[in-house]
């Protein structure tokens, strides 16, 4: 693949599937620049990587893939950056508004709870809210399939246990 043709499979690739990396910023990172800064290091991992694109794979799991490496890494960047200033209480910065439906605010508390799993643990339930099969979640994350399924239901346990105490 040529210079050019790389180029112009990157920028199908990013319209394609930028999608993936939007969830994954939004899920690894609270705060909207270390949310873009991760998009745009996301970014400059797949172009570096275009040229070894195997096409034996599908395009997603791959964008996946470097997506996930890339959050997992750059997450600890992301909480020494944070350690240098004071983050308010959400709650506190959340201007109330009464038109949240009990739906937005569940879809809330599940990214929340989400959000507060171990790194692999987010990648996994991410993968899976996305739908794909247990065997594209271990060839995306290079576990076993069984492993997967095991994970999985443990995670599933966990949120289930936070929604219960979540709730009144």
């Amino acid at each position: 693949m040529d210079k050019q043709e790389q180029q112009k499979f990157f920028q199908e690739i990013i319209e394609r599937h930028k999608g993936i990396l939007f969830k994954i910023a939004r899920v690894y990172c609270r705060d909207e620049n270390d949310r873009q800064d991760l998009i745009q290091e996301m970014m400059i991992q797949i172009w570096q990587s275009v040229h070894r694109y195997n096409d034996k794979f599908k395009v997603s799991t791959w964008v996946y893939r470097i997506s996930l490496n890339v959050a997992i890494s750059f997450y600890p960047k992301s909480t020494t950056r944070a350690s240098r200033f004071t983050v308010l209480n959400e709650q506190i910065t959340e201007t109330p508004t009464q038109d949240k439906t009990e739906r937005e605010q569940q879809l809330n508390l599940l990214e929340q709870f989400i959000s507060e799993l171990k790194e692999i643990d987010k990648a996994l339930i991410i993968l899976y809210l996305e739908d794909n099969s247990h065997t594209e979640i271990a060839e995306i994350l290079g576990i076993s399939t069984s492993n997967v399924g095991t994970k999985i239901g443990r995670i599933k346990d966990k949120l289930k246990n936070r929604f219960s105490q979540s709730t009144p």
